[in-house]
């Protein structure tokens, strides 16, 4: 796993994001790479943006805590074609270029603040995470997602 938290890795991603383009192909799924960059977005957004989204209620986040927390922070890789969340369904058309610089923004400032600030922080869905949390759940969806539209 990368190391979102560590500068020359974050620009690994970053220079990974900018080779694409508005015409780039999807290898699976069905989002365009205007939606996967958004959809990218969101986790972000959940972060440094939160007042966007809807928090989950008591019983959404035990079921989230419980049942889906180990996959989206552990280790392991995400399968292709797996449902999204409702929240991270991309419903209204995207700028390319700005969801593009939007992406690499978040990127930025997230290795900025580095591991310390994240360690213990409140996640919008799955309670407290330690930086491996944090840096596991944010490198595996993005690199999930740039192999999906081949970079």
């Amino acid at each position: 796993m990368q190391n979102i938290f560590d500068a020359q890795q974050t620009q690994q991603y970053i220079n990974r994001i900018q080779k694409l383009t508005a015409e780039t192909e999807r290898l699976w799924g069905r989002m365009s790479v205007e939606d996967m960059l958004a959809h990218c977005n969101v986790t972000y957004e959940f972060v440094y943006e939160p007042e966007k989204h809807k928090k989950p209620g008591a019983i959404a986040k035990f079921i989230l805590k419980t049942f889906v927390k180990k996959k989206v922070t552990g280790e392991g890789s995400f399968s292709k074609n797996l449902p999204t969340a409702p929240q991270f369904i991309i419903k209204n058309e995207r700028d390319f270029i700005l969801e593009q610089k939007r992406l690499i923004g978040f990127l930025q400032k997230t290795q900025q603040l580095g591991a310390e600030a994240f360690d213990g922080k409140e996640s919008f869905s799955f309670g407290k995470l330690n930086a491996t949390e944090w840096n596991n759940m944010f490198a595996k969806h993005l690199n999930h997602h740039l192999e999906q539209f081949g970079v």
